[in-house]
C-alpha cells in the first residue's frame, strides 16, 4: 500500500553547522542538508564564497565567518547559534587544508617546514577539536544530535609527501572515537563518527593536479589506481554525511566510513609520494 501522506525529508526540523563550507565537500554537505530539510549555518574564512552560498540557498541558510583554529571565534559563533536558533542538532567539522596551497613547505617527514606543520595541525586537528568542544556544549541538551568529523584516507595510511596532513587526519580519526565514548559516558544524546574520503575531486587537488594537459595526465594516473576507476565527487561524501547526521544511523557512534572508490580495500598500489 502506497503512503499518500507528506514525504518527510531526512533532516526536517534540525539545525546543522558545516565548517569550511564555501566550496568542495563542505558546500556539497551544506546543499544536501538544506535539500533534506535542515536549517544550515555555513562557515568559512572565504567570506565572498560563503556569503554567495548562503544567498543562493535563501533564508534556510546563513553564513558566519569562522577561522576554526581561533577559539574566540568559536565562542562568538556559539553565542550566535544560541541567540538565533536555541540549539544545534548536527555538526560537520569539514574545514581543513593540505598545506600545499597554504604554506611554502616542504611537507615530508625529513625536511618539513615548521610553520607549515603548525598551520596544518592547527587547522585540521585543533579546528576539529574546538568544533567538538563547542558542539558538545550546544548539543548536550538535544533530544538527539550528531557530530561528523571529516578525516581522510590519509588518516589511515602513510603519505610521505604530506606528513602533517596525514598526522592531523589520523588524529581526527582517533579524536572522533574519544568524543563518541566521552558523550556516551556522560549520558549525552550525541553521536560522533568520522568520514574518510579519498580521491574526491575538489579544489584541494589543484596544487597536485596542475592545469591543462598535465592535469588530465595526472588525473588519469590517479584513476588508474582506484578500483572503481574514477575520482569521486563531493556529493558522494555528502550522502554519507547526511546518513550520519540522520536518525538512520542512530546506532552508530565511534565508527568510520570510507568513501574512496575501494582504495582502502587493498586493491590499489601503495600510496606514492605526490
Amino acid at each position: 500500500m502506497k503512503n499518500k501522506g507528506k514525504v518527510m525529508s531526512r533532516l526536517n526540523n534540525t539545525v546543522i553547522l558545516v565548517t569550511g563550507a564555501a566550496q568542495g565537500i563542505g558546500q556539497a554537505c551544506a546543499n544536501l542538508c538544506i535539500e533534506e530539510g535542515a536549517d544550515v549555518i555555513v562557515t568559512d574564512i572565504n567570506d565572498n564564497l560563503g556569503m554567495e552560498l548562503a544567498k543562493n540557498q535563501g533564508d534556510r541558510c546563513v553564513y558566519q565567518h569562522l577561522d576554526v583554529e581561533n577559539e574566540t571565534e568559536w565562542q562568538e559563533l556559539c553565542a550566535f547559534i544560541r541567540r538565533h536558533y536555541g540549539r544545534l542538532d548536527g555538526l560537520v567539522n569539514n574545514a581543513g587544508i593540505t598545506g600545499f596551497l597554504e604554506s611554502p613547505g616542504p611537507q615530508d617527514p625529513e625536511h618539513f617546514d615548521m610553520e607549515s606543520w603548525r598551520k596544518v595541525i592547527e587547522t585540521n586537528l585543533t579546528g576539529t577539536a574546538l568544533g567538538c568542544k563547542y558542539g558538545i556544549q550546544l548539543m548536550k541538551e538535544s533530544a538527539g544530535a550528531s557530530i561528523v568529523n571529516i578525516s581522510s584516507r590519509s588518516g589511515i595510511v602513510g603519505i610521505p609527501g604530506a606528513a602533517a596532513y596525514a598526522a592531523s587526519k589520523a588524529a581526527v580519526r582517533n579524536h572522533s572515537k574519544t568524543v563518541a565514548l566521552y558523550c556516551a559516558q556522560q549520558g549525552y544524546p550525541i553521536r560522533c563518527n568520522s568520514v574518510h574520503p579519498a580521491a574526491i575531486l575538489t579544489p584541494i587537488w589543484d596544487a597536485m593536479l596542475g592545469q591543462g594537459p598535465e592535469r588530465v595526465k595526472a588525473k588519469n594516473a590517479i584513476e588508474a589506481e582506484i578500483p572503481l576507476g574514477y575520482m569521486g565527487s563531493p556529493i558522494d561524501v555528502a550522502y554519507a554525511v547526511v546518513y550520519l547526521l540522520s536518525k538512520e544511523s542512530r546506532y552508530m557512534t565511534g565508527s568510520e566510513l570510507h568513501i574512496d572508490g575501494g582504495i582502502l580495500a587493498g586493491s590499489s598500489a601503495s600510496p606514492k609520494q605526490n
